[in-house]
């Protein structure tokens, strides 16, 4: 952690989220996947507004972040790396992926459980569909999150660098596969093999009850592939599926005070569990 120190946590991730926006709203004007539904003003306002009051709810809530969970645990020799003598490299790779799969495995959990899909469907709730929509996170659900992780990282005894690694990987990962990007088909279909890509992750944004039970991945396509939630393409094509909930098909998910109320929201109240006997139902 010497030569992170001497930059400073913070400041390098920032350096790295900065750089990683700046590539996908660049990347986005040369090579869009689908025309918008809505401007960007307004979106982008709310996705970021989601953001920074998710940033001061864990600075509030958590005095160290994922990192500093990592240091107390390695000088306390809590975890079972900080027990194990084996090599760092060796630890350090362990847990990159077991971070990943926890990541994926949250993911899973906040759809199946009825309370947290009310959570998570802030996310969802968007509309459009570009690198702005990875940080539209609602704060209860980053501070879960964040809970989480600092289970698995004291439980596994995560080396710090790793950790770091992971946190800069997911968030740059985060926004490239949210990214309205249009990738060569030989580039996707080669990239998906080992990440997911912004065609691979859009399917699970899609109305569509089946899709949206798919590709919950934001680094490793592993998951997914191993796990029988992988599904290639959407069934109307990326420029004719629908994107966001069928709820809520109108302007309302732009504007940041409604997808902040939305958990406590009683209008639609429609069980997910009734929603999946539907699309049984249909396919029958």
């Amino acid at each position: 952690m010497e030569t992170i120190s001497a930059i400073g946590e913070s400041n390098l991730r920032l350096i790295i989220f900065a750089s990683v926006f700046a590539a996908m709203a660049a990347a986005e004007i040369v090579a869009p996947r689908r025309e918008r539904t809505f401007g960007r003003p307004q979106r982008w306002f709310t996705n970021f507004g989601m953001l920074v009051i998710s940033a001061i709810a864990v600075r509030l809530a958590f005095p160290i972040a994922s990192v500093g969970f990592a240091l107390w645990a390695e000088d306390n020799g809590i975890g079972l790396f900080n027990l194990l003598a084996i090599p760092g490299w060796i630890a350090g790779l362990v847990a990159l992926l077991v971070l990943d799969l926890a990541i994926w495995f949250q993911h899973v959990v906040t759809h199946k459980i009825p309370l947290l899909w009310r959570i998570h469907r802030v996310h969802h709730a968007d509309r459009d569909f570009d690198f702005t929509t990875a940080l539209r996170f609602h704060p209860i659900e980053i501070l879960l999150s964040m809970l989480w992780k600092m289970v698995v990282i004291i439980a596994l005894g995560a080396p710090p660098v790793a950790v770091f690694v992971f946190e800069a990987v997911l968030n740059g990962m985060a926004m490239f596969n949210h990214a309205n990007l249009k990738l060569p088909f030989k580039a996707d279909r080669i990239l998906r093999l080992l990440v997911v890509t912004p065609d691979m992750h859009r399917v699970h944004h899609s109305t569509d009850i089946a899709e949206t039970d798919s590709n919950y991945g934001f680094n490793l396509s592993l998951w997914d592939r191993l796990f029988g939630t992988y599904v290639a393409q959407p069934a109307r094509g990326h420029d004719g599926m629908i994107i966001g909930l069928d709820d809520y098909q109108t302007d309302r998910p732009t504007w940041l005070g409604w997808s902040l109320l939305l958990p406590f929201s009683r209008q639609n109240r429609i069980r997910r569990r009734d929603r999946l006997s539907a699309g049984k139902d249909a396919t029958q």
